[in-house]
């Protein structure tokens, strides 16, 4: 029996990194890298780095201590057009005004 490939619908932004990276890989290794085998080197660098327990240590700590976005925020916050984004970040960042 032969696996079928399944779909992973990524925000644009995420695509374009992933398409991007595998760019950089393909010239890194001076072979053809397809987006498939940029996410599955990826994933082994995040293998091997947390095979360190320090390494794994930090990291669960840094993932503990974040402010993450649900997966559906996560979603509409990278699908919503630059400039809105870009709009939103500069009103989170404003420091309230001296009186």
């Amino acid at each position: 029996m032969v696996d079928m490939a399944k779909t992973v619908n990524l925000p644009d932004k995420i695509y374009d990194d992933l398409a991007k990276t595998a760019e950089e890989l393909t010239f890194m290794a001076k072979k053809p890298i397809s987006q498939s085998m940029a996410v599955n080197l990826l994933i082994e660098v995040y293998h091997a780095h947390l095979n360190n327990r320090c390494a794994l240590d930090a990291f669960s700590q840094q993932l503990k201590s974040i402010d993450i976005m649900s997966p559906e925020e996560f979603d509409k916050y990278w699908d919503e057009p630059l400039k809105t984004q870009q709009t939103k970040r500069r009103t989170r960042t404003k420091k309230p005004a001296n009186k």
